[in-house]
């Protein structure tokens, strides 16, 4: 069974930092894309980040590039969400998703088999 955990999130202040993690498990971590997405109140989910499984190819919102950075450690089997300058438009829940195995990495939440709970990120002004 595929569990997706994501942790780290918090309250901070404008122009702060957070780094979200997310561990998953019954998988096989380093033959799957993983992805980054956030969903704040009243509006649809939204791709922030993703990395490949092959080459770690990244991918990247313009509304978080140069600001978010994501990374992976195959070795604990977690993928990274570093956030700098954080925005109060970047508050959201966040989410952490799994692609299908040899899939590449992608901005579609529809490409994305396995999610977790999400973990809120509140930026204050």
């Amino acid at each position: 069974q595929v569990h997706v955990v994501e942790s780290g999130g918090g309250l901070v202040q404008a122009g702060g930092s957070l780094r979200l993690s997310c561990a998953a498990s019954g998988l096989t971590f380093s033959a799957t894309s993983m992805g980054w997405f956030r969903q704040a109140p009243g509006k649809e989910r939204e791709f922030v980040a993703a990395i490949g499984w092959k080459v770690a190819m990244t991918y990247y919102a313009d509304s978080v590039k140069g600001r978010f950075t994501i990374s992976r450690d195959n070795v604990k089997n977690t993928v990274y969400l570093q956030m700098n300058t954080l925005k109060p438009e970047d508050t959201a829940v966040y989410y952490c998703a799994a692609g299908r195995s040899f899939s590449g990495a992608s901005r579609l939440s529809t490409d994305y088999a396995y999610w977790g709970q999400g973990t809120q990120v509140t930026v204050s002004s």
